[in-house]
């Protein structure tokens, strides 16, 4: 792939500056040979645009911009030193997701560029998914990389957490929200989603493509979004000390987690890196499926509670929680994903490099609040004093868990890189207004929905 356009170089900052970097633009070739690689390895029957990124001009540094990564020292707990590696740069979003989705939309833009074919998205989403794909298709536009007829994105979403998504031009514009929905499934299990979209992208791609010209592409699949999350190993390399640490990160299926290995194994060469690496999961008692089952073998496995005075409890493993509200309470509906396919190979991945993991709950993270708080602050992590305003609680997880952790001796190493992977507040966006919202009641619906935001 040629490049068209210079790159800053990739030197190490010098002492007293910030540790941030433009990783999507700094790593843009190596990037390029991970998706190359990743291409050859990659083998599926559906719609994809491709594995190549467009030409880096300008407009692609304009369009990649949010895409940074920093890293932030929070002192020591224990003797432990604890680093934020700060994933939620893009105030858009304020998660993690956009690095995935601007590479991936980025790929469907590079497709349209070659074939002049329009493209639509189809993603299933918990909220912060939704968020960042469709900041990104609204950036594609905006950049002029490609226009909002050849570009669209249809999202569905459990209604459980439906208030989570943010309001963008793709909603206020009744043109531009007419060919980028937003689906509902109500009265559904968050799972149930997945099945929906990969259903309709399964069904009716063929349709969707002789009724309107639209190639139709279901985005879910793992290999495209551990591409991205090679950077986090890319920046650790660059501009971190090349030193052993536990890498913490809240989890639903640790895309983030593999994306981080899968990259040391490209830039090693290697595929047991010997980087010193080790990876630890938080979960939440909901979906605490992988925690579960690297320690007991069973997705299903819970500790045997006491009940007393309104609150379960029990020490008998200190990878759960010592006290909850509730045994399968839901601590934030962005960890929604059960049985996670992804399990077996992240529990191999801890066997051979270390790590492990841990369940938090709610009462855990309200007692560590103040304190997390006051440590996230020197980061320009804006917490609200006001707990019950946060809506994105990924990173207080981590960090509780990683506490949490720390306390029960639970980590063996003297330095956590907590992966930061999302936090956000009322203050931070708006939610859509509930005629944003489409309703569906199954596939039916999603079907029909689709069929209009390609034909309008």
């Amino acid at each position: 792939m040629t490049t068209t356009y210079s790159r800053p170089q990739t030197t190490a900052p010098r002492a007293g500056e910030e540790n941030l970097s433009p990783v999507l633009i700094r790593y843009y070739d190596e990037l390029s040979r991970t998706l190359d690689a990743t291409a050859v390895r990659s083998r599926s029957d559906a719609f994809s645009p491709g594995w190549q990124l467009p030409p880096l001009t300008p407009a692609l540094e304009a369009f990649f911009a949010p895409g940074v990564i920093s890293a932030q020292d929070l002192g020591t707990h224990r003797d432990t030193r604890l680093t934020l590696l700060n994933l939620m740069h893009n105030p858009a979003t304020r998660t993690t997701k956009t690095l995935a989705s601007l590479m991936i939309v980025a790929r469907a833009v590079a497709h349209i560029q070659r074939t002049g074919e329009a493209v639509m998205i189809i993603t299933p989403s918990s909220a912060n998914k939704a968020t960042a794909l469709r900041d990104a298709v609204r950036r594609a536009h905006e950049t002029g990389l490609t226009d909002p007829a050849h570009l669209r994105i249809v999202c569905v979403l459990p209604t459980s957490s439906s208030h989570k998504v943010w309001r963008s031009p793709l909603t206020d514009d009744a043109g531009l929200r007419a060919r980028n929905p937003l689906a509902v499934r109500d009265s559904a299990g968050s799972q149930e989603v997945k099945e929906l979209a990969r259903a309709v992208a399964d069904q009716e791609a063929d349709a969707v493509f002789a009724r309107h010209g639209i190639r139709l592409w279901h985005t879910l699949d793992l290999d495209n979004y551990v591409v991205a999350d090679t950077a986090r190993a890319l920046f650790e390399r660059d501009r971190l000390p090349s030193v052993p640490r536990v890498h913490a990160h809240a989890v639903s299926s640790a895309f983030g987690l593999l994306g981080h290995f899968y990259g040391q194994q490209q830039h090693t060469g290697r595929a047991w890196p010997d980087t010193g690496a080790q990876y630890f999961l938080v979960q939440h008692l909901d979906t605490a499926d992988m925690v579960a089952s690297y320690y007991h073998g069973a997705f299903d496995h819970r500790p045997a509670w006491q009940h007393g005075d309104g609150v379960y409890t029990q020490d008998a493993d200190p990878h759960f929680p010592q006290r909850t509200y509730a045994p399968d309470e839901r601590l934030d509906p962005t960890f929604y994903t059960r049985t996670p396919a992804t399990s077996p190979r992240m529990n191999e991945i801890i066997r051979k490099q270390g790590g492990g993991g841990i369940v938090v709950s709610l009462a855990e993270c309200l007692d560590r609040y103040p304190h997390i708080r006051r440590l996230l602050e020197p980061a320009g992590v804006d917490l609200p004093a006001d707990p019950r305003q946060l809506r994105e609680w990924s990173l207080v997880m981590a960090v509780t868990g990683v506490l949490n952790a720390v306390d029960r001796e639970l980590l063996d190493l003297p330095e956590v890189l907590v992966h930061g992977s999302g936090s956000y507040h009322a203050g931070h966006y708006r939610p859509p207004e509930s005629h944003h919202l489409h309703p569906v009641a199954g596939y039916d619906g999603l079907r029909d929905l689709v069929h209009a935001a390609a034909g309008s």
